[in-house]
């Protein structure tokens, strides 16, 4: 039985609810071509139709905070059913995709659903709040909640994973990860890229703030590698990572949107069907923790990460 997933909210400059809903259901050419998504529409575009589509879910559903909006996505996503009031969506769907990016509105719009007991996948951050995920943490522990950055998912990094990157590079020394933008919307896509290698890579011990005129951090891992994350502000389009290890060194723009978003929706699909987290909720938590505790220092000042 296809499931029922219905798509909610939108955030000033986050297409999400566009890629998505249309990676999922494939799309109306002419009616997204008027949607006002040039970039999305391109990289759609550019993919062939067996690359749309999963056979047991659907997006049946959707709801904005704007009613012209939300038709424009349901036309250009041929989404069914656009509602009125979210709530509408309760008894409709069996799973959500809260696909905003301002993390302040999560809490209360993905809670209705997970007491309804159902499946919610949150784009990132999840919170920054602390109650807030204190409460959300059974959630994800019982794979119920998802939550993650596309770019954990990123095709270009396929190479590093799997054991490539201690073949190619041996002992990584340091990474330098640069994007444009602040830490909670866009540095977390380049910590949670670097997360998804393992190699104790997800477990950063403290996070350093540098003085300069851009947001710049330093995370510590207890394997001694260096991370460097530079938030560039208002930059032109900016994903990049570079890796070097005591063999070599790689470098990679991360510009691949379309392959990480359905992953990313598929990862979330394989949790609903296996019943298990594709994400340790630990690991969910630490990068909260630690985007909350970087944002909060000073130039100079070092946070440990729990």
């Amino acid at each position: 039985m296809v499931k029922r997933v219905g798509t909610i909210g939108y955030s000033e400059g986050n297409g999400h609810p566009f890629s998505f809903s249309a990676i999922i259901n494939g799309y109306d050419d002419g009616a997204f071509a008027d949607a006002g998504w040039p970039v999305i529409h391109r990289y759609l575009q550019a993919q062939p139709r067996e690359n749309f589509g999963f056979d047991d879910f659907r997006v049946s559903h959707a709801w904005t905070q704007d009613e012209s909006l939300t038709g424009r996505l349901c036309r250009a996503c041929r989404i069914e059913n656009p509602a009125a009031k979210v709530e509408e969506l309760l008894p409709s769907v069996d799973a959500v995709l809260i696909a905003r990016d301002d993390w302040e509105t999560h809490y209360d719009l993905a809670r209705p659903f997970l007491e309804a007991d159902k499946f919610v996948f949150v784009d990132k951050p999840l919170s920054l709040d602390e109650s807030e995920l204190d409460r959300l943490r059974p959630y994800l522990e019982r794979a119920r909640l998802m939550s993650t950055s596309g770019l954990r998912y990123a095709r270009e990094l396929d190479p590093l994973r799997n054991g490539g990157m201690t073949e190619q590079l041996g002992k990584v020394k340091l990474i330098q990860g640069t994007v444009l933008n602040g830490l909670d919307k866009y540095g977390i896509h380049m910590i949670e890229a670097v997360a998804s290698l393992g190699n104790g890579l997800d477990r950063p011990q403290a996070v350093t703030r540098l003085r300069a005129e851009h947001e710049s951090y330093v995370l510590e891992y207890a394997c001694g590698t260096q991370f460097t994350v530079n938030c560039l502000g208002a930059v032109g389009k900016t994903f990049h990572l570079s890796f070097f290890g005591e063999k070599g060194h790689a470098h990679f723009d991360l510009h691949d949107n379309f392959t990480a978003f359905r992953r990313t929706v598929g990862s979330f699909f394989d949790m609903i069907r296996s019943g298990r987290p594709m994400i340790a909720p630990s690991e969910t938590m630490r990068v909260m923790d630690l985007i909350a505790r970087g944002r909060r220092l000073k130039p100079g000042q070092t946070a440990e990460i729990a």
